[in-house]
């Protein structure tokens, strides 16, 4: 009886729990003795946003205050809620700072470090100004290429009505601003300041010493104390921030002529591979090949390409890009899709794939690698099939179920009535999985066809459809699955001409062309250009006209520029 409990314990509980996703962050890494930092607890999937207790903070902190706030969203029908709930701290002393794993909406937090450094003499120099700027950059010392972040603070005592800082510009370095503006609040010789940190990441193109000039802030400051204060009439305030001095140094060179990656961290990866590690004649394989540095834009990232495969045929997508950050470093992301679709049965191998990258915080060379990968490349489906080997079974491998004592069918006719009552619950409970994984299979299969139909499904899977269509020789069937790819990027194509007129390319004309006189003309062999070559990466579309409106005038109130 306690082996079937802990059976259906063991299928149910999987479903029944659904534990809570807690994250804890730093809006900054390190601060300076008398400023402020927020620690930030986030709670996605559940839970009570309340907060924890902070008592393991006293020594090290002061609890300022706190603050939460809740957002809700629906996508697709699914609910999703995220509770945040804020706390300032503030350091008592320098050093490297540990903040606890807190127990918070019935998880528990990752630990987390803060640097806190003794106050800056330059800083204490600015103390008693009502505006000043600070600016650093970190690493001083880099390699070209090397991303490095540079922060630019703004410390004001009071109020702005207006402002502008202006933004660091010099030839040679590609500057990106990082994310939004932080707001915090520092004490610096006996007095408050309110502090707008505002980061950048800095690219350097050239080797050398690189001089980062001044920058500049207009404002008008409005004195609480001022009476005159009262009507906006606030007081013009300029401040301008120390220049910055930075090291670039040229590649190792020992490097040779690799693409030049110099990143924190760098992933290669190559997804689609069947898991069964199957494939068949024909049907084409849509791999994703990515490429992630954290450090570097997109643009610094090198093209990704599959080698020359034996046995089948490469078409490469258009690739995806894209650069974002995570407050302090750029992350930037190369995707390039493949179909792969082999030609003929046997054994389809994959090379291995290797990228070579500088580690810039160890300071060394380091391979990222795609391992190599070997498929079994079935027949065509509807070809003849090679003669199988007889399944019979042996006769010595088939045992008859032994006669059972008849003491033993007595005492099974003898059950308790609560076993039988088990049996059946267990047994249903089984059925219910089954039928439930059944009906999950199904819907997958079903899927999978749609997307393979050539009516039906992404722009993607039409894509894979036209080019396997491309390798035959139905020309009708070639046109409905070109027609039906191109709709699901230009829905209001009325047919082949209406594409060909969309399209810039002159050979995709051309190929459209061919494909209609093999469509309608009287002999079926006729020539033409490399249909499945012609469109091998996406379509080339004509650029619509565009117009610009004059843009309407803003209607938000001051915010620093």
């Amino acid at each position: 009886m306690k082996r079937w409990i802990a059976l259906a314990l063991f299928v149910l509980l999987p479903v029944l729990a659904q534990a809570a996703q807690v994250q804890a962050s730093l809006d900054r890494n390190q601060v300076q003795l008398g400023e402020t930092v927020t620690l930030n607890l986030r709670v996605e999937g559940g839970g009570v946003a309340q907060a924890p207790d902070l008592s393991a903070l006293g020594h090290d902190f002061e609890v300022l205050g706190r603050s939460s706030n809740t957002s809700l969203s629906i996508v697709n029908g699914r609910r999703s809620a995220q509770s945040t709930v804020g706390i300032a701290l503030r350091p008592t002393h320098a050093g490297q700072l540990v903040i606890p794993a807190l127990d918070f909406a019935g998880a528990r937090t990752r630990p987390l470090t803060l640097t806190v450094t003794p106050p800056d003499p330059a800083a204490a120099a600015n103390a008693g100004k009502a505006v000043f700027l600070e600016a650093g950059a970190q690493p001083s010392r880099v390699r070209v290429g090397q991303q490095l972040l540079f922060t630019v603070r703004l410390y004001f005592a009071g109020s702005l009505s207006s402002g502008s800082l202006e933004d660091p510009r010099l030839p040679g370095i590609d500057a990106r601003r990082l994310g939004d503006d932080l707001d915090y609040d520092v004490v610096r010789g006996g007095r408050a300041y309110h502090v707008i940190e505002r980061r950048y990441a800095l690219v350097p193109q050239h080797a050398g010493t690189i001089q980062l000039p001044s920058l500049q802030f207009q404002g008008e400051l409005i004195d609480p104390t001022d009476p005159d204060s009262f009507f906006a009439m606030g007081t013009p305030a300029t401040a301008a921030s120390p220049a910055v001095t930075i090291q670039v140094q040229p590649p190792p060179p020992h490097w040779g002529s690799s693409a030049w990656l110099p990143a924190r961290a760098l992933t290669l990866t190559l997804d689609g591979i069947p898991a069964d590690g199957k494939a068949r004649v024909g049907q084409p394989l849509d791999l994703a090949m990515t490429l992630q540095a954290t450090g570097l834009p997109y643009e610094a990232l090198p093209a990704l390409s599959l080698p020359d495969l034996k046995g089948a045929t490469v078409y490469p997508d258009k690739p995806v890009t894209g650069t974002r950050n995570d407050g302090q470093w750029l992350i930037g992301r190369r995707q390039q899709n493949f179909a792969v679709v082999p030609g003929q049965p046997g054994r389809l191998a994959i090379p291995a794939i290797t990228l070579k990258w500088w580690n810039v915080q160890s300071g060394q060379a380091e391979v990222a690698r795609i391992p190599a990968h070997t498929l079994t490349v079935l027949p065509a489906a509807g070809s003849q099939p090679a003669p199988a080997a007889s399944t019979a079974v042996p006769a010595a491998t088939v045992v008859a179920p032994a006669a059972l004592p008849a003491t033993a069918t007595a005492a099974t006719h003898r059950a308790p009535a609560w076993r039988v009552v088990v049996l059946v619950a267990v047994a249903l409970l089984l059925l219910g999985g089954a039928l439930t994984a059944w009906w999950a299979w199904r819907r997958r299969v079903r899927s999978a066809a749609d997307a393979r139909a050539p009516g039906s499904g992404s722009a993607r899977a039409l894509r894979l459809a036209f080019l396997a269509a491309a390798r035959g020789s139905d020309a009708v069937a070639q046109a409905h699955a070109l027609l039906a790819w191109a709709r699901a990027e230009r829905p209001g194509l009325s047919g082949l001409g209406a594409l060909a007129e969309a399209l810039a390319s002159v050979t995709q004309r051309e190929a459209i062309e061919a494909l209609q006189r093999r469509r309608f003309a009287a002999e079926a062999d006729l020539a033409g250009p490399d249909l499945a070559g012609a469109f091998r990466q996406g379509f080339q579309w004509r650029e619509p006209p565009t117009g610009e409106e004059p843009p309407l005038p803003p209607l938000y109130p001051f915010k620093l520029r």
